[in-house]
């Protein structure tokens, strides 16, 4: 298994109670953006925090040196990973008028 996908497993294995709840909450974002999005938004901010931390852990040593370009490819690929499971994670904390 490559890296990001064990660092991403990982992630969802450690926080599944909040993954599951943003779940719930991802698929009523879905079917109606306005009625759900303050929820969704603070969920959202929650989840995304601990996304971001773990592609930081994921990404950190190589950002330094020639492996900058990689890290770049990394990060796509296990954000890739993240939007397979929730394809609006790129909403939270956008706000619809």
């Amino acid at each position: 298994m490559t890296k990001y996908k064990q660092y991403f497993k990982e992630m969802c294995e450690e926080n599944a109670e909040k993954f599951e709840a943003f779940k719930v909450l991802h698929d009523k974002y879905r079917l109606d953006k306005k009625t759900n999005q303050v929820e969704y938004n603070k969920a959202g901010e929650v989840v995304v925090k601990i996304i971001r931390e773990r592609e930081d852990s994921l990404c950190s040593t190589m950002e330094k040196g020639k492996n900058n370009a990689y890290s770049t490819r990394l990060a796509e690929k296990f954000w890739e990973e993240v939007r397979a499971v929730f394809p609006l994670i790129d909403f939270v904390g956008v706000e619809i008028e």
